[in-house]
């Protein structure tokens, strides 16, 4: 049980419920909100993100990614899990994950919105197909430096806007703003793990974009990124009139973040940032809830 647990890796887990968290906030804003759908929204992210991990674990671990890596060890590379049974495991998740999406789309449409049904199943698919082709088999999309672009599309703009389309069936353009803004964040700690893993990553051939171009481009890149989601968010809290608190006090330890990453100089030291990030995101999805029912009161 503990292997489990710890190839389910718990600290990845508040990140991959926080666009849920902001789209489910905003739906509670439009006096649409419903908690078996969110209940329901929070364990399919939870199944999907834990499908990932085991999924990695699997993928980094037959092709031999994670024999030197930095950082927390993986279980088959460590031979703790055999392939075969994270294999496995990955079936298992992948079949309660799509349980789970099935109830979450059953209860969201019921039998009266068909085409959401089906567009949302085929989310799920893809949701499930994307956690697992990361590093699993021969075109996987982590090895050729689309990490980035699947990342900020499922735990941004799909986890923002979908989960908030599942309450109301409508998309508010106003919503693209704080998606942006989980998305890039989310990119920011995949391009921290790629950073702490450039050197092994290249003896893998694993092409992720920090050894496509570089660790001082990765720097900036990811200075960017921080920059660009924290003026989204405050934008779209500007446009809704609702206080600024939730980025302004999450953008304290973010700067200090920055500060740190641009002296780092030996890749251990991006693996204690991933956690900051990491965590500084959930923080500001639960801060702008607690920002919309102040803003109730």
């Amino acid at each position: 049980m503990k292997n489990w647990i710890q190839a389910a890796r718990l600290r990845t887990l508040p990140l991959s419920v926080s666009g849920i968290l902001v789209g489910s906030a905003y739906a509670y804003y439009q006096n649409q909100f419903d908690g078996i759908i969110f209940t329901l929204a929070i364990l399919t992210t939870l199944a999907f993100q834990i499908l990932s991990n085991f999924a990695n674990d699997y993928g980094d671990g037959v092709k031999g990614t994670d024999a030197n890596r930095v950082g927390e060890k993986r279980l088959v590379a460590s031979g703790e899990v055999t392939s075969a049974q994270m294999k496995q495991a990955v079936i298992v998740t992948g079949l309660i994950s799509l349980l789970l999406a099935l109830s979450l789309i059953f209860v969201s449409f019921g039998q009266d919105h068909f085409l959401f049904s089906l567009l949302f199943l085929v989310l799920g698919l893809a949701s499930i197909a994307a956690a697992i082709k990361y590093t699993v088999g021969k075109n996987a999309y982590g090895y050729s430096g689309f990490g980035d672009v699947f990342v900020f599309i499922f735990f941004g703009l799909v986890s923002v806007l979908g989960s908030n389309f599942l309450f109301t069936k409508t998309l508010d353009w106003k919503l693209i703003l704080p998606a942006i803004a989980i998305g890039l964040l989310s990119v920011a700690v995949l391009n921290l793990n790629n950073m702490r893993d450039i050197e092994n990553d290249k003896i893998a051939n694993k092409n992720t974009l920090v050894v496509k171009k570089g660790l001082a481009w990765a720097k900036k890149y990811h200075e960017v990124i921080i920059l660009v989601a924290s003026l989204s968010f405050m934008l779209f809290c500007t446009l809704l009139r609702v206080p600024l608190f939730p980025i302004l006090a999450i953008n304290i330890p973010l700067i200090f973040h920055l500060r740190k990453i641009k002296s780092a100089q030996h890749y251990a030291d991006f693996e204690p940032e991933l956690k900051k990030v990491a965590l500084s995101t959930f923080a500001l999805s639960l801060l702008f809830w607690v920002s919309l029912l102040i803003n109730n009161i």
